[in-house]
């Protein structure tokens, strides 16, 4: 079953970073501003986060494609940033996909919209195929 309760704490202080950055830059920015202004928020409460970590999908073995998760706080909890109107399914679809493609198990999906939005996804690992898996050298 999926917990998603796991990693609470640490998903609560990165929505209080969320939140920090929305109240200041607020709407219109590109993804890579709210990006930068996040990973600054989570640095001044000591939270370590990395950005564009790429994530490998392999299919029988073979690399099929590779995408970045734009951040991997604690090395637990994926964020992915948006800036749309709206959060849209296929927005969620992409934040499941990285928790089916790592060993993360958590991940938020942030709208840095007119109005913020915040979901969070959980997907254990025991309903995990070993066909993906993240990269954990920093991205260039």
């Amino acid at each position: 079953m999926e917990d998603v309760y796991k990693h609470k704490d640490l998903t609560e202080k990165i929505i209080e970073a969320f939140y920090r950055v929305y109240n200041i830059l607020g709407y219109g920015f590109l993804e890579k501003v709210y990006e930068n202004a996040l990973l600054i928020e989570l640095e001044r409460m000591g939270i370590p986060a990395r950005a564009q970590c790429p994530v490998q999908v392999l299919y029988e073995g073979t690399v099929v494609g590779e995408y970045f998760t734009d951040l991997l706080v604690q090395e637990s909890v994926i964020v992915e940033i948006k800036a749309a109107r709206n959060l849209c399914p296929e927005h969620e679809a992409q934040l499941l996909n990285y928790l089916k493609a790592t060993k993360i198990e958590i991940g938020l999906l942030v709208n840095f919209g007119p109005k913020p939005e915040i979901r969070r996804k959980a997907f254990d690992n025991d309903r995990k195929s070993n066909g993906t898996q993240i990269n954990a050298e920093k991205a260039d």
